[in-house]
Parts: structure tokens; C-alpha cells; sequence
């Protein structure tokens, strides 16, 4: 059996390994635009100097000599014939018995005349994206950066390193607001401003003026306020790359449409990752990858683990997570507490943990995913929730009644 994966980073690669271990003598052929494999999570790490492009990789040397998989790289996807059961690209095509579409997410900026194809406007999404970056930064001083969640900030932080100042721009009155809330938010923000980066915090870029020569030289924000630009990095968002599907019959919308075992609706296609609009981080693409993979090798197997550990934040050595939801809504109760370097919340709804945030102290922290993702109610529990710990999810009294304080 010849199974073709499209794309080569968490979903692909896991799904590759998977296959390989459930099918030791199937054909594996990987085609990626990308002419390496890296972490995207690294990138800024790049631009930093401190990894050099084979620290970025993810694989062992060797990976696809080893395991004895094909990589067609620097290969981008144009089309599949499901009826013929074809991977078709400029060059060539390939034939597959089943198909993975792993192509991820791509950047998304703003509709502003004269952003795109600006000489010095690059998103961060692939590694082309950071080496312009790091190139170009070592020769500018004037740093503009769209977005203040956390690819904008891994750029921000990257750029610190560098010993440059950027300015961080974003549409939202606070920063990471998919990631914390706003007073875990504020510590990074103080640690960003105090290495000299500044904010420029519920306004929108609205316009960018460009040189002779393509270069964009300034960048208008709404309040009419224009800030020096010899560099533009947008960090505005991504969405599925789905530009392959365009005159294909498999299902699609903003996303691939897939079922409960990663299936399209299309014989023997399958989608994982950011494509497939389910992933929300690295750890979620791979378990993908490979639940897509165990169906491509005639092993059913149900994804439904569609709870999502939010990205893990660290800067300037200040460690944070979230789990779940992390803005109460409704009547939820929310319980907050604070120490020297360390913040924690935790919300309830109807006595059951929706989501959890924890900053400088992260440790043991692995129950509270269990219990959110399990929605078990803790409300018989008559115990702090600071007192909570792994065995109380299994030794619940009959009986008790919360003896908490709630700060609203």
C-alpha cells in the first residue's frame, strides 16, 4: 500500500512515523513545500542566532533514510484527483492508495493597500519568513510588528535578543489575549516595555506608505499617529492552508471538513492539523497525525479529544499556561491568588474547573487537564481549591459544600 502525506511538520511527520511502525513494508512518500523540516515553534530561536537551521529540526538525522520514506521537498501541492487517486504538482504527480493533507496554516494580513509584496513586510510563519527577518533586522532600528499574541511577541522577544527595540501593534486592548487573561498578560507586557519594546495597544494599522522602491518607510495607525518603519512583521493570524483544494471535490469551508476518524468525505483522504481546523497547538497536530494514520492503516481509531492545552508562554524566563477557558462568563465563579512571581486562577462553572491559569509555578499541574477535560465536578470536595490534588478527582465525599473565597 503507498500511503502520500502533504507536508512535513507535526501532523505529517507523526503520521509518517505511525505508519511506519504499523506497516513496516508500505510505501511512505512525504511532499513538502519546505525543503527541511523544522519546528515553527523554533523559528524565533533562528532569528535570535541562538539555533542554527539543523538545531530547528525535529527529526533525528537520518529520518527518512531510516525509516526509508520518500521526501519530495521543496515540492508544492496544486491539486488532488481523488477519482484518479492523484497528488498533483507543478513537474509531476504522484498516485497514492491513501492520502493524508497535513499542509497546516498559512499568514494571514490585513487587507491594507500596499502591505503584501512590500520588500520589507514578512509574516513568521515558515523558515524563508525568518531568515528575511533576522537578514533585514540586523540592519534597521525602526521595528514595527502587527500583533500582539504569541507569535507576534516570539518575534518581539527574538528581536530583543538582537538588541533592537520594536514597537508591537494590535487591535486588542491587551496582549496574548488568546493565551492569558489581562493581569497574566500585564507581567509580560512590563517585562517586554522594561527591555524596550512598546505597545501601541487598541488601535489598528490602517495604512502603509512605501518608497520608489517597494519599501515600506511608515505605518498608519487609526489615532493617525505614523511610526518609522524599516521592517514589518505581520503576526495578525493564521488559517488553514486549503489553497490545494480549490478545484477539488474534498469537502472543505475555512477547513477541511474530516469525521470523528479524520476521514474526508473523499475514498482513502484523510486531514490532521491546522487543515483540518482541530489543532490548536504542536501536541494536538501529532496526536492527529498519528489517530489519522492508525485509520490510514485499517486501525479505527477516534479522535475526540477535542480539549486543547493552550501554548505554553515563556519570556524573559516567566512561565505561564492555561487551561481551557480563562474568561468567566455567566455565573461562573472565579478564584484567584497571588504571591511574589507567581499568579494562579481557577474557574468553575456549575462547581465543575472550566479553565486554569497558573504563571511562575507550573508545576503539577497535570490534574487540572484532567479534571477540566473529564468535566468532573469538584463541588463535594469541602477542601480549598488551592488544596485540590490528583486524588480527590478519584476520592470525591458524598457530601460538602465548597469552603472557598470568590474574588469577582
Amino acid at each position: 500500500m503507498k500511503h502520500v502525506i502533504i507536508g512535513a511538520s507535526a501532523a505529517g511527520i507523526s503520521a509518517a512515523k505511525t505508519i511506519r511502525k504499523q506497516r513496516p513494508d508500505d510505501e511512505i512518500v512525504i511532499i513538502s513545500t519546505d525543503d527541511t523540516v523544522y519546528s515553527r515553534c523554533m523559528l524565533h530561536k533562528y532569528i535570535s542566532g541562538e539555533r542554527s537551521v539543523p538545531e530547528l529540526s525535529f527529526v533525528p538525522e537520518g529520518f527518512f533514510e531510516n525509516g526509508r520514506i520518500s521526501h519530495l521537498a521543496g515540492v508544492t501541492v496544486t491539486g488532488v484527483d481523488t477519482a484518479k487517486k492523484l497528488v498533483c504538482f507543478d513537474g509531476g504527480q504522484e498516485s497514492y492508495d491513501k492520502l493524508l493533507i497535513a499542509t497546516g496554516a498559512e499568514s494571514v494580513y490585513p487587507p491594507i493597500d500596499g502591505l503584501r509584496g512590500a520588500e520589507n513586510v514578512r509574516a513568521l510563519r515558515n523558515l524563508s519568513d525568518a531568515k528575511v527577518i533576522r537578514e533585514k533586522a540586523l540592519d534597521v532600528d525602526n521595528i514595527v510588528i502587527i500583533g500582539a499574541g504569541l507569535v507576534g511577541l516570539d518575534a518581539a522577544y527574538a528581536l530583543v535578543e538582537m538588541g533592537k527595540k520594536p514597537i508591537i501593534v494590535d487591535m486588542a486592548e491587551t496582549i496574548l489575549p488568546a493565551n492569558l487573561d489581562i493581569h497574566a498578560a500585564s507581567v509580560y507586557k512590563a517585562a517586554f516595555e522594561q527591555a524596550g519594546c512598546l505597545f501601541r495597544l487598541g488601535v489598528k494599522v490602517i495604512g502603509v506608505i512605501r518608497d520608489k522602491d517597494g519599501f515600506v518607510t511608515s505605518v498608519t495607525l487609526d489615532g493617525k499617529e505614523a511610526l518609522p518603519c524599516g521592517l514589518l512583521i505581520v503576526a495578525a493570524g493564521v488559517r488553514p492552508a486549503i489553497g490545494l483544494l480549490a478545484n477539488s471535490d474534498i469537502a472543505h469551508t475555512d477547513s477541511v471538513t474530516v469525521n470523528e476518524y479524520l476521514e474526508t468525505n473523499a475514498p482513502d483522504v484523510y486531514a490532521a492539523g491546522d487543515v483540518a481546523g482541530l489543532s490548536r497547538n504542536w501536541p494536538n497536530a501529532m496526536q492527529q497525525g498519528e489517530i489519522a494514520a492508525m485509520n490510514m492503516c485499517d486501525i479505527p481509531t477516534v479522535y475526540d479529544d477535542t480539549f486543547a492545552l493552550k501554548n505554553t508562554v515563556n519570556f524573559f524566563g516567566i512561565l505561564s499556561l492555561s487551561f481551557g477557558e480563562f474568561i468567566p462568563a455567566g455565573s461562573d465563579v472565579e478564584y484567584c491568588r497571588e504571591a511574589r512571581g507567581r499568579y494562579e486562577k481557577v474557574i468553575l462553572r456549575n462547581g465543575v474547573p472550566v479553565g486554569v491559569i497558573r504563571q511562575g509555578d507550573i508545576s503539577y499541574s497535570g490534574f487540572w487537564q484532567y479534571l477540566i477535560k473529564n468535566k468532573i465536578n469538584v463541588a463535594a470536595i469541602p477542601i480549598s481549591v488551592w488544596k485540590l490534588s490528583f486524588a480527590d478527582s478519584f476520592g470525591m465525599a458524598e457530601n460538602g459544600e465548597y469552603k472557598w473565597t470568590a474574588r469577582t
